[in-house]
Order: C-alpha cells, then sequence, then structure tokens
C-alpha cells in the first residue's frame, strides 16, 4: 500500500512540472487580436464628377471606350470587306452547301483579301499620318485630318466605279442635296461612310446574281429530270449537289470568284 501511494504521489508531481513547464514556454499575448487591413476605396481612383475638369475626364473615358469598341465595325464599313463577304456567302448559298467552306473559313478568306486590296491605302495612311504623328510633325486632329483624306478617295473611287453617286443623296440634308454645285468635298464624312456601305451591297448582290444563274440551272434541269420520273418525294438538292461541285471545280470556280472580286476593286 505505502509503495502505491508512493507511486501515485510520483506521477501526481510529474505531470503538475509538465504543466508548468508549458505555461513558462508558451509566451503570452501581447497584443489584442490583428485587425484586418482596410478595403481600398476605388471611388478615391476615378475623376470627381463634382468639378467640371472630372466631369470632362470621365467624358473622355466614355468617348474612348466607346470607340475602341466600335473600332472594328467602323474598319469593315469603310472597306473593300462588306462585298467580299457577301459574295463568298452568296457563293456557298448557290451551291446549297450550308456549312462548306466553313464560316471561319469564309472569314479568313475575306480578311485576308481585305488586306491585299487594303495595302496600298493603308501605305499611305501610315506615311502620311500615322508616322508624322509619332514622330510629333503633326498633332491628333492633323493626322486624322491626313488618314481619313486616303479612305474618303477610296470609298469616293468604288462608288463611282459602280455608278451609285445617287446613294451619296440619301444621307445628305435637304440643303446641300439641293445644291447643284455640290462636290465630293461638300460630303461630310458621316455621310459618305453609309452611301458606300449601300453601293458595296448593290454590287456585292449583282456579282452574287450572276453566280447563282448557272446554278439555278442546274437546279432547275435536276428537277425537271426527277418530276419527269415521277420521284416527287425526293429533293432535287441531294443530286444536284454534285453536278454544282463538278462544275465548280472544271471551271476553277475559287480562281475565278477570286478574281473577278480582286479586279473589281481597280
Amino acid at each position: 500500500m505505502i509503495a502505491r501511494g508512493a507511486t501515485v504521489c510520483l506521477a501526481v508531481l510529474a505531470l503538475a512540472t509538465v504543466a508548468a513547464a508549458q505555461g513558462r514556454s508558451a509566451p503570452a499575448p501581447t497584443t489584442g487580436p490583428t485587425q484586418p487591413a482596410a478595403a481600398t476605396d476605388v471611388t478615391k481612383l476615378l475623376p470627381d464628377v463634382d468639378t467640371p475638369a472630372g466631369m470632362s475626364a470621365t467624358l473622355r473615358w466614355i468617348v474612348l471606350i466607346t470607340v475602341l469598341s466600335l473600332a472594328p465595325a467602323i474598319l469593315v464599313m469603310v472597306t473593300c470587306f462588306t462585298r467580299i463577304v457577301v459574295v463568298l456567302n452568296l457563293l456557298r448559298q448557290a451551291l446549297a452547301a450550308q456549312q462548306v467552306p466553313p464560316n471561319h473559313v469564309l472569314l479568313g478568306l475575306a480578311v485576308l483579301m481585305t488586306v491585299t486590296v487594303m495595302a496600298p491605302v493603308w501605305k499611305d495612311v501610315h506615311r502620311e499620318a500615322v508616322s508624322p504623328y509619332f514622330d510629333g510633325r503633326l498633332d491628333r486632329a492633323s493626322a486624322v485630318a491626313a488618314g481619313e483624306k486616303h479612305v474618303r478617295k477610296f470609298m469616293i473611287r468604288q462608288i463611282e466605279a459602280g455608278g451609285n453617286t445617287d446613294d451619296v443623296y440619301l444621307f445628305l440634308d435637304e440643303s446641300a442635296a439641293d445644291d447643284p454645285g455640290l462636290t465630293w468635298g461638300d460630303v461630310p464624312t458621316v455621310s459618305l461612310v453609309p452611301a458606300f456601305v449601300v453601293s458595296e451591297l448593290k454590287i456585292a448582290f449583282f456579282m452574287g446574281f450572276r453566280i447563282y444563274l448557272p446554278f439555278l440551272i442546274i437546279d432547275m434541269l435536276v428537277g425537271a429530270v426527277l418530276i419527269s420520273m415521277g420521284m416527287l418525294m425526293l429533293p432535287p438538292v441531294l443530286i444536284s449537289l454534285p453536278f454544282k461541285l463538278l462544275l465548280f471545280v472544271m471551271a476553277d470556280g475559287w480562281h475565278l470568284v477570286v478574281g473577278t472580286l480582286m479586279q473589281s476593286f481597280g
């Protein structure tokens, strides 16, 4: 019994010693709980709209973002991309091949053809507007005017070549449209661009009609043969598609279509 009591006492003393050592080794907290970092006030980064200068800076940012978002559409409207992509899509519909070539292929081909046709215009714009502006020889307004001159010249040349000068009067003021001495210099760019787009659509649809004719004749011949044979339930498109492809390949259709498009821009 004495030995058992001595063992219990030794165990209690050992536990007390370990607890005291842990209490001495654990440092007491010197400060309170850490406060979370304050969030940055985003409103301090924005211009102060309560003052005229701040309002002007805010409006400039809004205009800049709007122009950048519309830049691709503006570039499409003032180049030959509209005519090319419409003709290529009409060609695919004439062949009755819904997804052949795919949209990515047609758009890529249209972009490459646009770059090729517009290369002389871009060179003139870079030489007389972009390069002098970056060199500090022209201010922003003068650079825009110098570059706009070459783009306007291209649009005017295409409108005159297509015989669509009457489309310009659709977008002019009544007083300017009634002026007998109206010249191209009197036509603002905001009126010239939509007139150019309408002219390009008219030319593209005319070219598409000429592409449609041979394929339409094949469809009519195949339909007449199927009706004479009593095959009314068989779609003529399924039978005429191989003949259309054969005619297109034998006539080297891609060379003719792409070459005609490239030559149509002079």
